[in-house]
C-alpha cells in the first residue's frame, strides 16, 4: 500500500563534505502511531511499535500499520510522564513457541515484566496469557528504563533506571540490594515454585549475600535505549543524564559486575560523590556528550549490521531528543571516536528499531512516523525545505525571565509549550511572529527543575530546548 518515500529527506552533516560522500535519510515508512517507545521484530517482514499507552501495533512489509492492536493493555498501564508500556521482547523460540515479554508501569506504579503468547491469529496476541514474571517495586514516576532483550546466551537482560527524582536521593543505583538503576539477568524459561525465573549459575553476584543475584551491571541512571551489536554480543548501553552530560556504555555479554558509576558520577565527571569510591573503581563510558548545543536526552540506537548501506557497517548510531542530532560513532573498547553528526529535520526522537535484516528504524513521538534509516550520495540530496527553524534560551538557567530567541521563515503563530522532564505541562501560550529574528520574553512561574520548551510554527515542525529553572 505504501511505498518508500523521503519525507523532510535528509539529514545534513555539520562537517565539511565533498559532493561524492554519503550521507544519511529519513525515509518514512509507517505512520498513524501515538508516543511510539519500542520498535521489534519477530523473525519474519513485520514490525512491531510499542506506544507507551499501552498498544503494539504491526506494520507489514509495506510500512501499513494493521488496524488491530497485536496487543492492548491499556487497561493495566499508568500511562503518564515517563510510565506506560516501554519493552517488547521476542522469545528465542517464538516462531515454536509464541512467547513473548512485555515491560510497562502498572496501575500503582510498579514496574512489571510479564510474558504473554500469540493467539491463533499471528497477528493477534492472546490478551488472558498474561504471566507475571517480575515486579519491581517504584519511590517515583520518572526514570524507569525498559528496555528488554534477549542475549545469545537465552536469557532475558532486564534494564530499569534509578527510580526516578533527580540526582537518585534514594541511591538506587549504587545500592546492591536494589533493583534499581541495574542491567538485570534472569532465566525466564525456567521457575520453581516460588518465582517465575531462576538466576543463571554465570551471574557475575550469584554467590554474594550482599548483592541481588539477578544484577548483572549497576550504577545506572536511565538506560532508556540499549542494544546487542548482533555480530559480536556485546551491550550498547545509552544512559539518559542527570544535568550536563549523556553517555554510551560498552559491557561484554560474556562477563557482567560492571559498575557504571551513577549516582557517584555522570560520565567522566563527578556528581554526587558522598560515600563513593575513587572514579577509577567504576567503569567509565566510552563515550559522553554534554548539553552545551541543545543536546538533552541521548537515544540508544544500534550497531548497524545491515548489508544495504556499507557506509554504516560497523557504526554505532543514536539520536538525541531534544536537539535531534544523529551521532555515528565506531567503539574501540575502552574508548570510541566520533565519526559524524547529522541535524535531523524534526526533533523527539524516542526509539530504533531493526527488521530481520537488521536495517535500522527511528521513531518519533512527535508526528507519530517510523523512518527507515537509508543512506545517499550526497550530490542526490537536496536542503530540505521545511526544517523547523532551531531557537535559544537566554539566560539559561533562569529564574524565570527568560528570552525565546526565534528565527521564523514568514510571518505566521506559533505554539510555545513548556513541560517538565515526565511530559507534564505548565505552560502554553499562542504567539504571532513576523518573518526574521522575534525575541519573545517569558515570565513563567514554576517549580524549581529542569524543563523542555517546545515551539510548534504554523506547518507542524516543532523545535525543542531544555531549561533550567533556578
Amino acid at each position: 500500500m505504501k511505498k518508500y518515500f523521503t519525507l523532510l529527506a535528509l539529514l545534513l552533516f555539520n562537517h565539511y563534505l565533498s559532493q561524492a560522500q554519503a550521507t544519511l535519510s529519513l525515509q518514512q515508512f509507517s505512520t498513524g502511531y501515538t508516543a511510539p517507545v519500542a520498535i521489534e521484530n519477530a523473525g519474519d517482514s513485520r514490525l512491531f511499535v510499542v506506544q507507551e499507552s499501552g498498544q503494539i501495533f504491526i506494520a507489514d512489509l509495506t510500512g501499513t500499520r494493521l488496524p488491530t492492536p497485536f496487543l492492548d493493555i491499556s487497561k493495566e498501564v499508568r500511562y503518564s510522564g515517563e510510565q506506560g508500556l516501554l519493552g517488547l521482547a521476542f522469545d528465542p523460540s517464538y516462531k515454536t513457541n509464541g512467547s513473548f515479554y512485555v515491560y510497562y508501569i502498572d496501575t500503582i506504579g510498579s514496574t512489571q515484566v510479564s510474558r504473554f503468547k500469540v493467539s491463533s491469529s499471528a497477528n493477534i496476541a492472546n490478551l488472558s496469557s498474561e504471566h507475571k514474571i517480575i515486579n519491581i517495586q517504584q519511590p517515583f514516576t520518572n526514570h524507569k528504563g525498559g528496555c528488554i532483550h534477549f542475549g545469545t546466551d537465552g536469557y532475558l537482560y532486564i534494564a530499569t533506571g534509578d527510580g526516578g527524582s533527580g540526582g537518585d536521593p534514594n541511591n538506587n543505583a549504587q545500592n546492591p540490594q536494589s533493583l534499581l538503576g541495574k542491567i538485570l539477568r534472569i532465566d525466564v524459561h525456567h521457575g520453581t515454585s516460588t518465582s517465575a525465573y531462576i538466576i543463571p549459575p554465570t551471574n557475575p553476584f550469584v554467590d554474594s549475600s550482599n548483592y541481588r543475584p539477578e544484577i548483572w551491571a549497576l550504577g545506572l541512571r536511565n538506560p532508556w535505549r540499549w542494544s546487542f551489536d548482533s555480530a559480536h554480543t556485546n551491550m550498547i548501553i545509552a544512559d539518559v543524564g542527570q544535568a550536563n552530560y549523556e553517555e554510551v556504555n560498552f559491557q561484554s555479554i560474556k562477563k557482567g559486575g560492571k559498575n557504571y558509576g551513577w549516582r557517584c558520577y555522570e560520565g567522566f565527571h563527578p556528581y554526587n560523590t558522598a560515600g563513593c569510591n575513587p572514579q577509577s573503581s567504576y567503569q567509565s563510558p566510552v563515550y559522553e556528550y554534554d548539553h552545551s548545543t541543545g543536546d538533552c536526552a541521548i537515544i540508544g540506537g544500534y550497531i548497524y549490521r545491515g548489508s544495504r548501506y556499507t557506509f554504516l557497517q560497523g557504526k554505532y548510531l543514536f539520536v538525541d531528543y531534544c536537539s535531534g542530532k544523529f551521532r555515528t560513532l565506531v567503539i574501540n573498547y575502552p574508548t570510541a571516536t566520533e565519526e559524524d553528526i547529522y541535524t535531523g529535520a524534526t526533533t523527539s526522537y524516542t526509539c530504533f528499531g531493526q527488521d530481520n535484516k537488521k536495517e535500522l528504524y527511528v521513531a518519533n513521538e512527535t508526528n507519530g512516523y517510523i523512518y527507515h534509516i537509508a543512506v545517499v550520495k550526497a550530490q542526490q540530496a537536496a536542503v530540505a525545505e521545511n526544517l523547523a527553524p532551531a531557537f535559544s534560551v537566554a539566560p539559561n538557567p533562569s529564574h524565570g525571565n527568560f528570552v525565546i530567541n526565534y528565527k521564523s521563515d514568514k510571518t505566521q503563530q506559533v505554539i510555545i509549550h513548556i513541560q517538565n522532564m515526565l511530559g507534564q505541562q505548565f505552560y502554553a501560550s499562542r504567539t504571532s511572529l513576523n518573518a526574521g529574528t522575534n525575541n519573545l520574553n517569558l515570565n513563567v512561574r514554576i517549580p524549581h527543575g529542569d524543563y523542555i520548551i517546545n515551539v510548534t510554527d504554523a506547518a507542524g515542525r516543532t523545535s525543542n530546548q531544555r531549561l533550567r529553572i533556578e
